[in-house]
């Protein structure tokens, strides 16, 4: 099966590269966040589409997984009408630009270990195992093997929940998610399965943070 998802996983990450192949500025990024930090700028802030849950922590992800997320929603591969709206309204420039600056917006925080700060259950174990998830996200799900991949640990769970349960929605206009990977690993789990995989992963340790933006504390 692993040897089936190489080609796959080379083929993805050279299309992320391509995508975030553009001059990055993270000081034109912070300027251009102003869409985001109504969201994105509040700690604690939560969404009720499609489902309640808190927005993702992206201050501290890999500029290439934001580039390429983004692109993702503009192209309509990851159905969610706000962010199809606002990533439609950027150029590339635009992108690279706001990647640059989540990527490095975080505080700085205690080097992480190379392994989870916890053991998951046994019955957790297993549905990690069932897929190996750790083989693209990293051992500590925070270090992925490519930078357009995610780093997961420590991402609010009900948002991993959401995103999960996305990748297995089909035919749908407003909710889904387009990847092969995580469409065939997302569709062998139930959804209270699924639930376990983001509670566990979501209270790691990570490098995610929301910066709350003075104008809203």
């Amino acid at each position: 099966m692993r040897k089936l998802l190489l080609p796959i996983i080379a083929m993805l990450a050279f299309a992320g590269h391509l995508s975030t192949a553009i001059a990055q500025d993270a000081k034109a990024g912070e300027k251009k966040a102003a869409m985001c930090i109504g969201c994105h700028g509040i700690a604690g802030y939560q969404a009720s589409f499609p489902e309640i849950h808190k927005v993702p922590m992206i201050a501290g992800q890999s500029a290439k997984y934001i580039a390429s997320a983004l692109s993702a929603y503009k192209k309509g591969d990851r159905k969610h009408p706000t962010m199809r709206a606002i990533a439609g309204s950027l150029s590339d420039q635009d992108m690279a630009d706001l990647a640059a600056f989540y990527s490095t917006e975080a505080k700085s925080t205690a080097a992480l270990a190379d392994k989870p700060d916890h053991e998951p259950s046994p019955e957790v174990a297993a549905l990690l195992k069932k897929t190996n998830c750790a083989s693209c996200h990293g051992d500590n799900f925070s270090k992925p093997i490519d930078p357009t991949y995610p780093k997961l640990a420590g991402q609010h769970a009900d948002y991993l929940y959401v995103a999960l349960k996305a990748y297995q929605t089909q035919n749908n206009p407003q909710v889904g998610r387009a990847n092969p990977i995580m469409g065939g690993m997302s569709a062998s789990f139930s959804h209270s399965e699924l639930k376990q995989l983001a509670q566990y992963i979501g209270s790691l340790k990570g490098e995610l943070q929301t910066v709350q933006q003075s104008r809203f504390k």
